[in-house]
């Protein structure tokens, strides 16, 4: 029962050496603690089995003991009650050896989880141990600067293949930027003068002179709004309508024959 709940120990690997870590409790130990476990567990049983007899037999004296009272037979009576007294003390012997029996059991169960606490933090640090003698601070400087000399080189290729080539490279980028600002400077007075020739003026409205209160006598106020002007009336002629091509025609012809129109 006990190797399941503490494994069993595994022969080490041949070829490891002497530099793995050395566990706490050895496998002669670890399998000598696990046959006492269940060494003490089978005498738990043992006894509990034995206690429960003893119980049984304990209550069939005290029943003897109560029908011999009851017929007024004194002596086998005192018989049952010893012998039942003899039993209870060899109940509290077997009930003491269960307490002892379990209180080893729990001292031998934390012993050895502790020793396989142990033997597992051993066995981790060995292994960060050996991880750190490989990958020492040297190792890691010289991969850091393969890595920064590896950016590098690639950043230069890649300013290389931007660079301009051919007729690009010969352009002045100086005489661009005052031809593109010139640009900007012309469409912006355009914009301007589109506005300016766009807008209405506003009108100016003249002020009307203040109101000067007066006494009121019973008359209608004088109006105020400005009046509305009326239409004119036309002095000149109408003017004509325009002539159609064909009178224009007939008229010539009229005069032509000189006729009466």
């Amino acid at each position: 029962m006990f190797s399941r709940l503490f494994g069993t120990s595994k022969k080490p690997a041949s070829g490891s050496g002497s530099s793995g870590a050395q566990p706490v409790v050895s496998a002669a130990a670890t399998q000598g603690t696990v046959a006492t476990m269940d060494r003490l567990s089978e005498t738990l049983d043992m006894l509990d089995k034995k206690e429960r007899k003893l119980q049984k037999d304990i209550a069939h004296e005290l029943a003897r003991a109560k029908e011999f009272t009851l017929a007024k037979n004194k002596r086998a009576a005192m018989q049952c009650l010893k012998k039942k007294k003899l039993l209870e003390q060899q109940l509290d012997y077997i009930m003491n050896n269960k307490l002892r029996i379990e209180d080893q059991k729990i001292l031998l169960e934390g012993q050895a989880m502790t020793a396989e606490t142990v033997n597992a933090m051993r066995a981790g640090a060995s292994q960060m141990k050996k991880m750190s003698e490989a990958t020492n601070i040297d190792d890691v400087d010289r991969v850091m600067d393969d890595i920064n000399d590896t950016t590098d080189a690639v950043k230069q290729v890649q300013e290389a293949m931007g660079q301009p080539v051919g007729a690009m490279a010969d352009l002045d980028e100086d005489e661009l930027e005052n031809e593109l600002l010139e640009l900007e400077a012309a469409e912006l007075d355009a914009q301007l003068l589109d506005t300016t020739a766009t807008a209405a003026p506003a009108r100016v409205q003249p002020a009307q002179p203040a109101a000067v209160a007066s006494p009121n006598l019973g008359m209608p106020a004088a109006p105020t709004a400005t009046p509305v002007a009326m239409p004119t009336v036309p002095t000149g002629k109408p003017a004509q309508a325009a002539k159609t091509a064909e009178e224009l025609e007939l008229e010539a012809l009229q005069a032509e024959m000189a006729l009466p129109n």
